[in-house]
């Protein structure tokens, strides 16, 4: 292939020709990968006149050991900001950080070398992520043949997201294709979304300070918009930072959007907090997850001990297989993750990726019992990447509404099939389950507790396994049942007492009409059988009136204490009303402490009190 050569209609435009449906010019970001040896900075050179690597070791040694950064104005207008990610094998940690945020890539191989082990690592890796969209860029084309390079190149690609990219022989050095690169990319960039509405996440890939300024960070913000004044949640220290100030591509700015590459002058976080791997989000708008189902790209058996790569993030995972392509990660720290997310899952030791991992839940429930692993398997079977709303909420049952947003779920308003309830989302059959269910548990619980028929709130929660007590007080307005402080019941449903309790009683009762004042003691109704809640369904019943713990009398007994008191001379003190009622001081005190608070005695003074005037 000759230098200039396209790929077969590969539409060739104009230098400074604006494209008509862009109304402004775009910027876009793109990875470039390959071996180290391969001119990958070279030809960014080429192509920006800027410097990609940055450190004087790299300048030194000529190979690329940190990300780097550089960008260029398109033919058509378009800016495109490169991240040249190391191609050593040493280094693939920090390559997949440079790559994991990005959409597309300007994959470099060198025409007098060919292919290596390493090429085929960086492949494995955009091919793992769904990169779809590149640039072959076939280096050092005064060195090589273009031809065959470009023939073994392809040989490697078939069966990838990668296979079709258009390929263009180029040298550095003669600066033969360079302009045909610059068109190849501007090509490129038409399919890349200019502007990518969504959740905003800033997977920080730098982190350093500025004398004056404070702490700054540079990232790929794939989605969503940042503007000065941003409060940030910083994932996954679950710090808040502010937004003091934003660059993109050394120009300051108000605002950005995804996609961009940016770094933002943060307040309220030092640069010792902030790590490569970090985050930024807004607050509540992703959660922190270190276990998650996954979807393998491989149908084989990994290594239980790997690396996942999501983002610029690198973070050991235990991997428990599930089913043939499926997985639970555990992962050594928290990620910011989402349903329908690719990440990498990458064997340093044999320094090999493994498989791509598609998140399938970031919720998932604990595998507990025997045959859990496989149940969920069979769950997950039907489980595609694209979050559904409907799907997850007959899935789980039941879902809080901000976990699935923040999982990735969109929505507006309750999905088919689902309840909306007190912030939950509820299965349409799993609420009309509970509500079936609710009322055979409120029958047997009154059964077997005649003195408490109404089934605790707790209980009632418990019975249903309900994931949140607030539900229940939706779900009792959907039955013919009541809810009180007491807790659910049949409408007019009261206590009441066994035959051998009602029996004693009533014994009590006979007693307390022949004396009024006479309230039993302990021992005395312990010896009948009538314990705290036996007593307190008669109460309840009003059948007796408690004064005091312990201190029971008839309801009648009021009325008597105040004819009894109303004939003494007014006013009187404790010691005559004793005798007249003909009780103890430990009845008469309560008794008429509670007449004082009825309001059918009055207090005249510390000792003395008279009957209230009807």
């Amino acid at each position: 292939m000759r230098p200039d050569r396209r790929r077969p209609g590969a539409a060739g435009r104009r230098p400074g020709r604006r494209r008509p449906d862009r109304r402004d010019p775009a910027v876009h970001v793109i990875a470039t990968a390959g071996h180290v040896d391969h001119g990958k900075s070279t030809l960014v050179r080429a192509l920006t006149g800027m410097e990609p690597d940055r450190l004087s070791e790299e300048q030194r040694r000529g190979m690329t050991i940190d990300l780097g950064y550089a960008w260029t104005t398109l033919p058509g207008g378009d800016t495109v900001a490169f991240v040249d990610v190391p191609g050593h094998q040493r280094f693939v940690t920090t390559m997949l950080a440079g790559v994991g945020p990005v959409p597309a890539v300007l994959f470099v191989v060198a025409s007098d070398e060919g292919w290596n082990v390493q090429s085929t690592e960086h492949l494995d890796a955009l091919d793992a992520l769904q990169v779809s969209r590149g640039v072959l860029a076939l280096t050092r084309a005064d060195l090589g043949d273009v031809e065959l390079a470009e023939a073994e190149a392809r040989d490697h690609l078939a069966g990838t997201a990668l296979a079709d990219m258009e390929a263009v022989g180029v040298s550095a050095v003669t600066g033969a294709g360079v302009d045909d690169l610059r068109f190849a990319l501007d090509r490129l960039v038409t399919r890349l979304p200019a502007r990518v509405d969504g959740r905003v996440r800033l997977w920080v890939d730098r982190v350093f300070s500025v004398r004056g300024a404070g702490t700054v960070v540079t990232g790929t913000l794939t989605a969503g918009t940042i503007t000065v004044g941003d409060e940030l949640q910083v994932h996954p220290s679950g710090a808040r930072v502010r937004v003091r100030g934003i660059e993109s591509l050394k120009r300051t700015v108000d605002r950005v959007h995804g996609v961009a590459r940016v770094a933002l002058n943060l307040r309220g976080v030092s640069a010792e907090a902030l790590h490569r791997g970090d985050a930024l989000a807004a607050p509540g708008g992703w959660a922190d997850v270190d276990v998650l189902d996954v979807r393998l790209s491989r149908a084989a058996r990994p290594p239980t001990e790997l690396v996942f790569h999501l983002g610029s993030a690198a973070v050991p995972a235990h991997v428990r297989p599930l089913g043939e392509d499926t997985a639970r990660l555990t992962l050594a720290r928290p990620l910011p993750t989402a349903i329908g997310e690719r990440g990498v899952l990458r064997d340093p030791g044999a320094q090999q990726v493994v498989a791509a991992a598609t998140v399938l839940d970031p919720m998932p429930p604990p595998l507990t019992r025997r045959g859990a692993a496989r149940r969920r398997a069979d769950e997950l079977a039907g489980v595609g990447p694209v979050p559904d709303a409907s799907g997850e909420v007959a899935r789980r049952g039941a879902v809080r509404r901000e976990d699935l947003v923040r999982a990735g779920v969109r929505m507006s308003g309750a999905p088919p099939g689902a309840v909306a309830v007190a912030g939950w989302l509820i299965d349409d059959g799993r609420w009309q389950q509970w509500r079936e269910r609710l009322g055979p548990a409120a029958d047997a619980w009154a059964a077997a507790h005649p003195m408490l028929p109404a089934l605790p709130r707790r209980t009632a929660v418990d019975a249903l396994a309900l994931p949140d007590p607030a539900l229940l007080e939706p779900l009792v307005g959907q039955t013919d049942l009541v809810l009180d402080a007491s807790g659910v019941a049949r409408p007019g449903q009261r206590a009441s007492l066994p035959e051998a309790l009602e029996r004693a009683l009533a014994q009590v009762l006979v007693r307390l009409a022949a004396d009024p004042f006479a309230a039993p003691e302990a021992p005395d109704l312990a010896a009948v059988g009538l314990d705290d809640r036996a007593l307190a369904v008669a109460v309840r019943q009003c059948r007796l009136v408690e004064l005091a713990p312990g201190v029971l009398l008839r309801p009648e007994a009021l009325d008597e204490a105040v004819r009894r008191l109303t004939g003494l001379p007014q006013p009187f003190a404790m010691t005559d009303a004793r005798q007249v009622l003909r009780t103890t001081r430990r009845v008469a005190v309560p008794l008429l402490e509670h007449l004082d608070r009825s309001g059918r005695t009055v207090r005249v003074d510390s000792r003395l009190r008279r009957v209230a005037e009807s």
